[in-house]
């Protein structure tokens, strides 16, 4: 109950996973298929915002995906991970992906980032409390403030959208 009331500074979840990308991963254009790319992201996040949360977390939306150049067959994909921002039981967890040739010593190259949010799930099913993150770098707090601007637009569109379904 203590991590619930102090909060857990960002690095305490932080995470990387990376993975070889083989022929079994690629797409029709010969590259790496963007839901092997999803799938990596979508584990990262789950690992981090349970980390962070002390328990089982699931994924409740993706906010954004951005897939900025190919990945080849070779390439060691490193997904990068962190809680970015926290609510009472929700978390933003943002994924950058970077990807380098497994046989050259060449700098790794961004190719995605993403945005989710993970909602901390108790023994019930229901959602629990998750204790706040606690920013540390300047860094830190630029990734809580934009996350926080996302949420705020996230809840935005919703409204929007469902006040236009009331329209006839």
């Amino acid at each position: 109950m203590t991590d619930l009331l102090l909060g857990k500074p960002t690095d305490v979840s932080r995470l990387t996973i990376s993975r070889i990308m083989s022929p079994h991963d690629t797409n029709l254009m010969g590259t790496v298929h963007g839901g092997v790319i999803l799938h990596l992201v979508d584990d990262v996040a789950g690992v981090v915002a349970a980390r962070h949360s002390g328990g089982p977390a699931v994924t409740a939306f993706m906010d954004e995906m951005a897939f900025l150049t190919a990945v080849h067959v070779g390439d060691v994909v490193h997904a990068h991970a962190q809680v970015n921002w926290v609510g009472s039981s929700s978390m933003e967890v943002g994924v950058r992906v970077m990807a380098d040739r497994w046989n050259e010593s060449v700098p790794a190259t961004h190719v995605a980032t993403a945005y989710l949010v993970m909602v901390a799930i108790g023994a019930d099913g229901r959602p629990r409390r998750v204790p706040p993150v606690l920013p540390e770098t300047a860094d830190d707090h630029r990734r809580f403030r934009e996350a926080q601007i996302r949420r705020d637009h996230r809840l935005s569109r919703r409204a929007a959208i469902t006040a236009s379904r009331d329209r006839p």
